[in-house]
């Protein structure tokens, strides 16, 4: 997960949408290529997609390069398969932008403080008690309807970027986020690099080493963007959890190895869009290469660069939420079975996890 700057505000999307869900079909005009591209049978929900990071708004590194194209992106998305996302919150202030643009789409999103930016606990004003307090109340007003808090995260450790935030800052305030995974009896999203013994540490000492914490009140969770090995994958589905992979989870011979060994009552399937992109240079590039026409065009449209931006085409070197088909594919191969079985088990691991109703993703 990389985190992002301020949303910028604009009209609802629903409005413009005439009331439909963004990612449900709704009247068109069917023309040649609608008609070739409408959206499988494969279903999906990506849950982590960094929905508020401004490049969906057409600015990068704070300067304009093109016009909003999030209405094109999530059309896009709904021709992919895509029935909803989980909007992924990394900071106090972009978790209310999250949860305000779940509110605008119909979407969720989580409520929490990614390890990179957990510094913020002890800057904000009042401090770490009550940076913490205000995370409290934001969960607790948001945990009914759509656009709902659906987890606690992003919070866990990232030792490969120490230079935001020390080990003993990142532990702190990673305790302190489980306490309301407990208190509001929601999963946890979580995040670990380079890190995994003391992950796996905190986690068993606050009560969460077995199923997931349930007998503290906890609901389990998902360790997303897994980079990690086999055997710290083995070990965390054994302490209950879930385990979500993206094109970054695939990158390495030793990730698609990983990969594999997850089980397939463990896995759920992700993009962190916009970041974490299939490139040509992965290991997952053997496998995407047997993808048909049809499903290739519908999970990795032809894109342009930003710099000569065509509405309607996706923005080359920005990952989108479409793509979650790609990383599909590639478990299904990896784990030899059918891509139906695969993506109908991934979408039922999520509905549980994060106790969607069906009527509310489809």
């Amino acid at each position: 997960m990389h985190v992002n700057q301020k949303l910028t505000r604009r009209l609802p999307i629903i409005a413009r949408y005439n009331y439909y869900h963004p990612l449900r079909s709704r009247p068109r005009q069917m023309t040649t290529t609608s008609a070739t591209l409408e959206a499988p049978s494969y279903r999906f929900i990506d849950i982590a997609v960094n929905l508020t990071d401004p490049v969906f708004r057409g600015t990068y590194h704070g300067k304009k390069k093109h016009d909003d194209d999030m209405d094109s992106m999530l059309e896009r998305a709904r021709k992919a398969g895509l029935k909803s996302m989980i909007i992924t919150g990394t900071s106090l202030q972009e978790s209310r932008d999250a949860l305000s643009l779940a509110r605008e789409l119909g979407f969720f999103c989580t409520v929490g403080c990614h390890p990179t930016r957990s510094a913020e606990f002890d800057q904000f004003k009042g401090g770490a008690d009550a940076y913490l307090l205000a995370l409290d109340k934001l969960v607790a007003s948001n945990l009914n309807g759509k656009g709902r808090a659906v987890a606690i995260g992003e919070c866990g450790l990232d030792y490969d970027r120490l230079r935001f935030a020390t080990q003993e800052v990142q532990q702190r305030h990673f305790r302190s986020q489980l306490s309301l995974a407990k208190k509001y009896h929601l999963p946890l999203f979580l995040h670990s690099r380079a890190a995994h013994a003391d992950f796996v540490r905190i986690l068993r000492e606050e009560g969460f080493g077995e199923d997931g914490g349930k007998a503290m009140g906890g609901k389990g969770g998902v360790v997303h963007s897994f980079t990690g090995s086999t055997e710290e994958v083995a070990e965390l589905m054994d302490m209950g959890f879930y385990i979500s992979v993206n094109g970054c989870s695939l990158k390495t011979e030793e990730n698609l190895q990983t990969a594999k060994a997850i089980r397939s009552d463990r896995i759920l399937l992700e993009t962190d869009a916009p970041w974490c992109s299939m490139t040509g240079g992965h290991a997952s590039k053997h496998h995407l290469a047997l993808l048909s026409p049809t499903l290739k065009e519908l999970y990795f449209p032809p894109s342009t660069k930003p710099e000569n931006f065509t509405l309607g085409k996706p923005v080359k070197g920005r990952n989108e939420p479409s793509a979650v088909g790609g990383v599909a594919w590639v478990i299904h191969q990896l784990h030899d079975i059918a891509l139906e079985t695969l993506t109908e088990t991934a979408f039922k691991n999520t509905t549980d996890l994060f106790a969607l109703e069906i009527d509310e993703v489809l």
